[in-house]
């Protein structure tokens, strides 16, 4: 967790930006991303020479190798750790003349990191700025591996908090909910086909850190984790600079996040390739059938992106595949023909295992849509016996515009700190859904329909057109209303009325 300190320099970062003139939070995280950019490759060529002197070697494919560039500057004067100590009118043209063009043409490497920076753009307006954010970068303790994805993902949420491009990112309490869902073990193969900041991504090499230690120190494993475990596709480059940066700083070294239009291309090179799929794609509009995927089109016919983007998902998972995936309501329930269809192929040939219905505020303020979490796993063969539902009503924020804090940090979130009471419960699900989940085949099939979540038989589910809204199957108890006489209710206003009076008139008597 970030001190208050650190968090003040990355404020006073981010405002250095911000006042001289860089008013678009994705501009200032994409600069603030190639700076950093910069900084690691220093890093990794320091780190390379220790190597080298200790083994009394030569290093061996430098990043910044011997010589002069083009334009005839030494390579070594575009070290972070030369450019940071010059002036900043030689910082900001030794930065765009020599700097970027350098960055461009990293791609050979073979990196993602690399290839993402092929059309890197330097936008900085002025030596003063740059001077400033390069000082304050600089200042930044960036040495632990915990501290660097903190520092990043600090900075992502003030895209969010900035009002502008908040759709990039799910918040991370939901995520790390959607992960812990699905337990990442460190044999997946996990994509994100609409992954912008790489949050889902992040998430899951966390958890896989955290609970498979051991695992990864099997040099095989880590070999896997930092080259194969983790894929993600987008089409904005800007989302694709900066979630292989999310993913650089929180360990991963390699990851095969790419530009590509997940709906309009084929996947026959992809078809069921991947062990496990999180997303939270964008549903909003509907695309041509001349522009979609045609492999999609034969699971399901629909413009529906929200379709489109579950079709997808079951097209590359491999059998035994699971998925944790956020869909607007209205895939739950709607009544056409595709929206039956998919619903069908989910619990008659695949298994469907669990439906979250989410409350509307979760995505507030940039959209008040009610959406719902759909867990299932790809069989090709059917197996849905109960589907588990569960109404989430709280996730530990207000669900207003501001999404405050409701409690402690220590009591928020999947994994809280301390146990919560009932009274906190009410105000953090998140913990019970995790809980009741792991017991969906158990304790939870014994609940009645009127508790906070429930199992539901496939055929109930496929009596109702296969809807999957909590509220279909959801049993209301209804309280006996007190029939009371109108007389001794009149009489109980009367009395009522005589004490307001009462009241008023002794408040007049002392302002008198």
């Amino acid at each position: 967790m970030l001190t208050g300190q650190l968090k003040s320099k990355i404020d006073a970062l981010w405002d250095a930006f911000w006042s001289g003139g860089i008013s678009n939070p994705l501009e200032v995280m994409e600069q603030t991303t190639y700076l950093l950019f910069l900084k690691r490759l220093d890093d990794i060529q320091t780190l390379e020479e220790n190597k080298a002197r200790t083994l009394k070697q030569e290093i061996k494919n430098p990043v910044f190798p011997e010589g002069n560039d083009e334009r005839g500057l030494p390579y070594a004067s575009m070290r972070w750790s030369n450019l940071k100590n010059l002036a900043p009118d030689e910082m900001f043209k030794v930065v765009d003349e020599h700097v970027f063009p350098f960055l461009r043409n990293l791609g050979g490497d073979g990196s993602t990191y690399a290839t993402h920076m092929k059309d890197a753009r330097f936008t900085i307006p002025t030596p003063l700025l740059l001077g400033k954010a390069v000082d304050g970068i600089d200042a930044i303790p960036m040495n632990d591996l915990d501290t660097k994805g903190d520092i990043y993902e600090y900075m992502l949420a003030k895209i969010a908090s900035a009002g502008q491009n908040g759709q990039f990112r799910t918040p991370r309490h939901i995520i790390d909910l959607m992960v812990a869902l699905t337990a990442p073990r460190p044999d997946d193969t996990i994509l994100d086909p609409a992954c912008g900041t790489c949050g889902f991504l992040v998430g899951a090499a966390q958890y896989v850190k955290e609970n498979h230690h051991e695992a990864l120190l099997n040099q095989e494993v880590m070999r896997h984790f930092n080259h194969e475990m983790f894929n993600g596709y987008d089409f904005d480059n800007t989302m694709l600079r900066i979630g292989s940066m999310n993913m650089l700083l929180h360990g991963v070294e390699n990851p095969d996040v790419r530009y590509k239009d997940s709906l309009s291309e084929l996947h026959s090179g992809e078809e069921e390739v991947y062990s496990l799929v999180l997303a939270n794609p964008p549903f909003a509009g509907s695309l041509d059938y001349e522009s979609t995927a045609k492999d999609l089109l034969q699971v399901v016919k629909t413009k529906k992106t929200e379709l489109l983007f579950l079709a997808l998902f079951l097209r590359l998972l491999k059998p035994g595949g699971r998925a944790a995936v956020i869909v607007p309501d209205g895939v739950l329930f709607g009544s056409s023909k595709a929206h039956k269809e998919l619903r069908r192929i989910l619990v008659e040939d695949q298994q469907l295992q669990g439906v979250i219905s989410l409350p509307s505020g979760v995505f507030k303020p940039y959209a008040g849509v009610s959406t719902a979490i759909l867990l299932f796993t790809k069989t090709n063969s059917g197996g849905t016996e109960d589907v588990w539902f569960y109404d989430l009503q709280a996730d530990g924020y207000s669900l207003d515009d501001k999404r405050t804090a409701l409690l402690e940090p220590e009591k928020e979130g999947v994994d809280p700190e301390v146990s919560l009471t009932a009274e906190e419960h009410e105000k953090n699900n998140l913990p019970d859904v995790l809980s009741r989940w792991f017991k969906r085949d158990s304790k939870e099939k014994a609940r009645a329909r009127t508790d906070q979540s429930f199992c539901v038989p496939k055929a109930d589910i496929a009596a109702n057109d296969y809807d999957l809204s909590i509220n279909r199957y959801k049993e209301v108890i209804h309280e006996e209303i007190e029939h009371r006489d109108p007389k001794e209710i009149i009489a109980e206003l009367m009395v009522l009325e005589d004490e307001i009076k009462q009241g008023l008139a002794d408040l007049d008597a002392m302002l008198g």
